[in-house]
């Protein structure tokens, strides 16, 4: 399934949410209306909680159906509450804030920025259970605002190289290709949510956009 809407009259959907095929992290403000979208449309348990005492939970928490990944500053409090569901939450011991920003992840597969520690390398490989790639992404280390990856396909910065195109594909095993949402927006993972069940786009994409990206995440298949 795959629906156009807004989060609070922004389309920076991936900063503020971030989700895998189970749950979705979400602000505590967020509007019932918006919850039970992400309810019909990615068919996941919703999760009302701060990052860091932050509502941008896209932008500072990565994971998959294994675990998740959360910026190095996220209270004890919120993990508690997160691992109350069940999952297993590990906090990035590097400096950076916005993992969600440089790191992308699969049940298959990570790629991460450069600027990422051995250490962080480790602890993603050993929480999310995946073989993790140190790289950039059409020639910019933001990997995780660049890209959109679930266990059915992968949605890509239009200036993705056909050889990151073919590595991609082969880290997380699924298809992948290039495109935009919102009219032209090239930061796809950070203006769209997305996992197995569905996605959600801004709402000015258009139809042509969501084609490609029905094309690109598997979903024309269900």
């Amino acid at each position: 399934m795959l629906k156009r809407i807004d989060l609070m009259g922004s389309p920076n959907l991936g900063v503020y949410i971030s989700v895998t095929n189970e749950i979705a992290i979400v602000p505590k403000n967020l509007e019932e209306s918006m919850e039970e979208v992400l309810k019909e449309v990615l068919n996941v348990d919703v999760i009302k909680t701060s990052i860091a005492g932050s509502n941008l939970g896209g932008a500072l928490v990565i994971g998959n159906s294994n675990g998740l990944i959360v910026s190095p500053f996220t209270f004890d409090r919120e993990i508690e509450l997160i691992e109350e569901h069940g999952i297993n939450v590990a906090k990035l011991p590097d400096k950076y804030t916005a993992i969600g920003n440089i790191a992308i992840a699969n049940d298959n597969g990570a790629i991460v920025s450069p600027l990422l520690s051995d250490e962080s390398i480790n602890l993603i490989e050993n929480t999310l259970d995946v073989y993790v790639e140190r790289r950039s992404i059409a020639g910019f280390n933001i990997v995780g605002s660049l890209a959109n990856v679930t266990n059915k396909g992968a949605l890509l910065h239009v200036d993705t190289t056909k050889d990151e195109i073919s590595l991609i594909e082969k880290i997380f095993k699924v298809s992948a290709d290039t495109g935009t949402v919102g009219r032209g927006n090239i930061l796809v993972g950070a203006c769209s949510l997305a996992n197995s069940f569905g996605a959600l786009v801004p709402q000015e994409t258009s139809g042509p956009e969501m084609l490609k990206v029905e094309e690109s995440l598997g979903l024309l298949d269900d």
